[in-house]
């Protein structure tokens, strides 16, 4: 599943998210789209944990601000 979640402010520290869902996910990929000022997250991981996950490394937010989005995948990798 691919989310992306509008930035406001401060910009989130990747690193620390990335280790937290790679705890539950070690596949899940995060970035930044500064063109359009969000956080892109591939994982598997449903939204509500995703929420979760993220505020403990220090970005608040909840479910709802996600938006999921259409998978751009193309299945080459397996993954």
């Amino acid at each position: 599943m691919q989310f992306t979640l509008k930035l406001a402010g401060a910009t989130p520290d990747i690193g620390l998210i990335e280790d937290a869902l790679r705890q539950v996910d070690p596949s899940a990929i995060v970035d930044i789209d500064s063109a359009s000022d969000s956080l892109r997250v591939a994982t598997s991981i449903e939204s509500g944990e995703l929420a979760a996950l993220i505020s403990q490394a220090g970005t608040a937010v909840v479910e709802r601000d996600f938006e999921r989005v259409p998978s751009v995948c193309c299945g080459g990798c397996g993954g």
